[in-house]
C-alpha cells in the first residue's frame, strides 16, 4: 500500500500514466475500427454484444499479458534467422540480416490477416453479391457470431502484444500499466457504439476505415521484417484522410440542404 501511495505522490509517475493512456488510446483505435467493421456485419441484435465481448477479451488479454511481463519481453529475442545477409560494410558487418522473434512472427501473421480481411471486405463492397449491399455480404464469417468473435480474438492478440510492449518501453511500474489499460478499455467501451454506428451510417467511411486497416496490416508486416515505420506518420496520414472525408461529408450535407430547400416546389 505504501508503494502505491509513493507512486501516486510522484509527478513523474502521473506524467507517465497520462502519456501511456494517450498512447494506448491511439493504438486502440486500430483495434476498435476492426471490431466496429466486423460487428456491423452481424445482425443488428448481435452487434453490441459482439463489441462488448471483443473489448472485454482485449482487456482480459492485456491484463493476462501484463502478468507475464518477463515472457512478453522474451518474445523480442530472435528465434531464428534467414541465411541471406546484406553486403558487408567497411567493418565487415552485414548491412542487414533477417532474424525473427516471436513478436515479429505474430506481427507478420496479424498483418497478413488484416490485409486479407480488408481486401476481402473491399471486394465485397465494390462487387457485392446479388441482392446484397455493403453491410450484408452473406459471407459465413460475417454472419456467424462465433466466427466474428474468433477473428476479433486473433487481432486482439496482435494489438495487445504491441500495446503491452509499448507500455513496457514507457514505464517500469506495473500498477501504472494496469491502470492505463483499464482506463483505455473503458474509453473504448464508451466509444465503441458511437464509432460503429457512425461507420455503419456512412458508406464512404466504411471504405476509408477498410483502407486504414489495409495500411495498418502492411505496417505490421513491415515491422515484423524489421522495417520500422514511425507510428506518428501513420496516424498523421489517417487523421488527414479523416479530415478530408469529414469535409466531403460536410459538403454533401450542405448540397443536400440546398437541393432540399431551394427553388419552388413542383406540383
Amino acid at each position: 500500500m505504501e508503494g502505491l501511495l509513493t507512486l501516486a505522490s510522484d509527478p513523474a509517475v502521473w506524467a507517465a500514466l497520462i502519456t501511456l493512456i494517450v498512447m494506448e488510446v491511439v493504438l486502440g483505435i486500430d483495434n476498435l475500427v476492426f471490431i466496429s467493421i466486423l460487428s456491423n456485419k452481424l445482425p443488428a441484435e448481435q452487434r453490441t454484444k459482439a463489441r462488448r465481448i471483443g473489448i472485454g477479451l482485449a482487456l482480459v488479454m492485456r491484463l493476462a499479458l501484463l502478468s507475464t511481463l518477463a515472457f512478453i519481453v522474451g518474445l523480442t529475442a530472435p528465434v531464428f534467422e534467414l541465411p541471406w545477409k546484406g553486403p558487408l560494410d567497411s567493418h565487415g558487418v552485414p548491412a542487414w540480416e533477417l532474424s525473427f522473434s516471436w513478436r515479429d512472427l505474430i506481427l507478420i501473421a496479424g498483418g497478413l490477416f488484416l490485409v486479407w480481411k480488408a481486401t476481402t471486405e473491399i471486394h465485397h463492397s465494390v462487387d457485392p453479391a446479388p441482392n446484397d449491399d455493403v453491410f450484408d455480404t452473406k459471407t459465413a464469417a460475417a454472419k456467424n457470431f462465433g466466427a466474428a468473435i474468433i477473428q476479433i480474438i486473433m487481432l486482439d492478440l496482435v494489438f495487445s502484444i504491441d500495446s503491452i510492449l509499448t507500455a513496457v518501453g514507457m514505464t517500469d511500474h506495473l500498477p501504472v500499466m494496469v491502470l492505463a489499460v483499464l482506463i483505455t478499455v473503458a474509453i473504448m467501451l464508451v466509444a465503441a457504439d458511437p464509432l460503429a454506428n457512425f461507420i455503419n451510417n456512412n458508406p464512404t467511411v466504411v471504405m476509408l476505415a477498410l483502407g486504414f486497416l489495409l495500411m495498418i496490416g502492411a505496417v505490421l508486416i513491415a515491422d515484423g521484417f524489421g522495417v520500422h515505420v514511425p507510428k506518428g506518420y501513420i496516424y498523421a496520414a489517417m487523421a488527414f484522410s479523416a479530415l478530408v472525408e469529414g469535409l466531403n461529408m460536410w459538403s454533401r450535407s450542405a448540397a443536400k440542404k440546398r437541393d432540399g430547400g431551394g427553388g419552388p416546389t413542383k406540383h
